[in-house]
């Protein structure tokens, strides 16, 4: 370990387990002491905080679309991590798609590290992908450090980030379950979509029409179905149909090894509010009913759903049509990086949650998914990743001044309750006008 000693003492220090006064103290990038508030710690350098702020862990957002390289221009490694840091963010694990090359061998794995190294304001993993026709690529990709693999059961978007079949689907998770890999899933049935209406112009109801809630619901099934077959470990990304719920609680309590994680603009947005033409709104799987919403919440508390991360999808203004709002030629992806912590605690908070609970679903249950074994907590031998969070403050968001690439964002204008004033990585503050000093992660040796 290199640096010097700190303590950082906080009346509010909030973990997944509850909160308590104490005296962090970091030697180094790491933690080597949870102490009470007043305990002695000679010779370090300390930092008090504010009676209005709380000590949180550095959040781990485990799904995350930086474009990068190749599609810089939707979003970028410097401007990514930059507002991934300004809404309390430390750990970030980039997904397959939208690059170029997309991470589905070793040798784009290595395009992509050369891209992020030396321009990453924050620690950053990878994801590879199951893709068709790279069934020999997964183990040489799990060996070189990705921290699984990603898979769509329908168009990506993409045309050069294809989409499994159900046979291909089984094929990948038997490799998987060999060496006990991880399958995450975009979980929308191929033919269920086909069969919906489909989507042309301003009207958002025939955008949620065209992406029924019973092709995820047959997805989730499918893919449950397989993970009990083959014995795969499966995540089950981004759930916006409540109807799902149920099969993953059914699933796990037989044994299948499933996780589940829903997203802020899933808990926060209703169908009913988003106006004609709003494309800033669309994303795949959409934003549904107000009733739908409500029964996400309950997923999370009573713990079929997992994690909360964003699916940070950005594009350019022009992929949205903002000029025509139609919604079945607009990109379909949320920009919310950097306001992930705020959305889901402004709503948490009018519910009778805790920051305890937002603490577990957005920094501790997504270290755990990846297999961060140094991130996510507030404990000795952890990372010294930090966030100092003042929970009663509010903002207006405004989309121009974030750090997102691109000024797109549903949230323009929304008042939000959480202000995060400061973060730490491995036990130094972030300063986001610096030259960048974010590590690159790799499987197993975090």
């Amino acid at each position: 370990m290199t640096g010097r000693d700190l303590v950082i003492r906080a009346r509010r220090m909030v973990s997944a387990d509850g909160e308590e006064a104490v005296a962090v103290v970091v030697h180094g990038d790491e933690i080597v002491g949870v102490e009470p508030f007043d305990a002695e710690v000679p010779g370090a350098e300390e930092v008090r905080l504010a009676d209005d702020e709380v000590l949180l862990p550095g959040l781990v957002d485990s799904h995350v679309h930086v474009n990068d390289p190749g599609r810089a221009e939707w979003e970028g490694f410097p401007s990514a991590t930059r507002a991934a840091v300004a809404g309390g963010v430390t750990t970030l694990v980039d997904m397959p798609l939208n690059s170029i090359p997309p991470t589905v061998d070793v040798p784009a794995l290595e395009v992509k590290r050369a891209a992020a190294a030396d321009r990453v304001y924050l620690d950053v993993g990878f994801w590879g992908g199951a893709v068709p026709g790279n069934l020999a690529c997964l183990r040489p990709l799990h060996d070189a450090g990705v921290f699984g693999f990603k898979c769509f059961l329908l168009h990506s978007g993409v045309d050069e980030f294809g989409h499994l079949d159900t046979d291909q689907v089984e094929a990948a998770m038997r490799e998987l379950a060999t060496f006990d890999g991880l399958l995450i899933v975009h979980a929308e049935d191929h033919e269920a979509i086909a069969g919906a209406p489909a989507c042309s112009g301003t009207d958002y109801r025939g955008f949620l029409d065209s992406r029924p809630g019973e092709a995820e619901n047959r997805a989730v099934r499918t893919v449950v179905e397989l993970a009990r077959r083959t014995g795969c470990r499966v995540h089950i990304l981004h759930v916006s149909s409540a109807g799902v719920v149920p099969i993953i609680a059914e699933a796990r309590a037989g044994g299948v090894r499933v996780t589940a994680e829903t997203c802020p603009h899933y808990l926060a947005l209703v169908a009913e509010e988003i106006p004609d033409g709003a494309t800033e709104y669309k994303c795949c799987p959409p934003i549904r009913e107000r009733a739908n919403r409500d029964r996400l919440w309950e997923a999370l508390r009573e713990g079929v759903i997992d994690l909360v991360v964003s699916d940070h999808s950005p594009s350019t203004p022009d992929l949205k049509h903002l000029d025509t709002g139609d919604f079945g030629t607009a990109w379909g992806g949320i920009s919310s990086l950097q306001l992930g912590l705020s959305v889901v605690w402004t709503e948490a908070r009018a519910r009778g949650f805790g920051l305890a609970d937002v603490v577990r679903w957005m920094a501790q249950a997504p270290s755990e998914l990846a297999g961060l074994r140094r991130k996510g907590r507030i404990a000795p031998g952890y990372d010294a990743d930090l966030c100092v969070f003042a929970p009663e403050e509010e903002f207006v968001v405004a989309a121009r001044s974030l750090y997102h690439r691109n000024a797109i964002t549903p949230y323009d204008g929304r008042r939000l309750k959480g202000v995060v004033r400061r973060t730490w990585l491995r036990g130094a503050p972030v300063d986001l006008d610096a030259a960048p000093r974010g590590r690159l992660l790799v499987r197993g040796d975090d």
